[in-house]
């Protein structure tokens, strides 16, 4: 960590501590002030002077600034464990969609051998967003081909969308706006009553 201090860049998502609201299903919910650790994958808070770390736990989850970090235990498609911290962005009765940090580092170097110069090291930040459905998660692609492919069922009907709605994929908005989408056209299959609008997590 130390080491990592001296990159450009940081492993943590915000710098500074934020006002934040730890809630455990079991006990009690408090106030505290923290800040996520990527390259950890935790969320830490100092307590008497001592930097703490909250226990990483599925009963225990936290919300900083209206984004709640919940420790999951789930499994990709493949049966691949994929524990750690998800942010939800998108609650729905048929799904969820999450979006997961990551770091790409790259270390420093002392000759380039193109240029001949010394390379600082790096540290960039990487958003990946997951469907969820019974605790199973699918990476969704944030490029047009790539999501298509995914929902491959309805790939006529999402292309038409995604050319229609001028849909950016790399926009958070108008990504969960296409899985909205998607999910509309699977009920209408299963003839599924209800809304066909997602809704937002505002409060606990």
């Amino acid at each position: 960590m130390s080491e990592l201090n001296k990159y450009v860049g940081s492993v943590y998502l915000n710098k500074d501590y934020q006002k934040a609201n730890v809630i455990d299903e079991k006990s009690r919910s408090y106030d505290a002030r923290l800040k996520y650790n990527i390259y950890t994958d935790g969320l830490e808070l100092k307590e008497g002077g001592q930097l703490r770390e909250v226990i990483k736990s599925s009963t225990t989850y936290a919300r900083i600034d209206n984004d709640y970090y919940y420790y999951c235990n789930f499994k990709n498609t493949r049966g691949v464990k994929k524990n750690g911290y998800y942010i939800l962005v998108e609650l729905n009765n048929n799904y969820r969609v999450y979006k997961k940090y990551s770091l790409k580092i790259t270390d420093p170097q002392e000759m380039d051998p193109m240029t001949g110069s010394s390379v600082t090291g790096k540290i960039k930040l990487i958003t990946t967003y997951y469907l969820e459905n019974a605790n199973e998660i699918q990476e969704l692609p944030l490029n047009k081909k790539g999501i298509l492919s995914a929902f491959s069922d309805k790939q006529s009907e999402l292309k038409e969308y995604i050319k229609k709605e001028k849909i950016k994929l790399k926009k958070e908005e108008d990504l969960i706006r296409l899985v909205a989408r998607y999910n509309a056209l699977k009920n209408i299959d299963l003839n599924q009553p209800g809304s066909l609008l997602s809704n937002r997590v505002q409060n606990n």
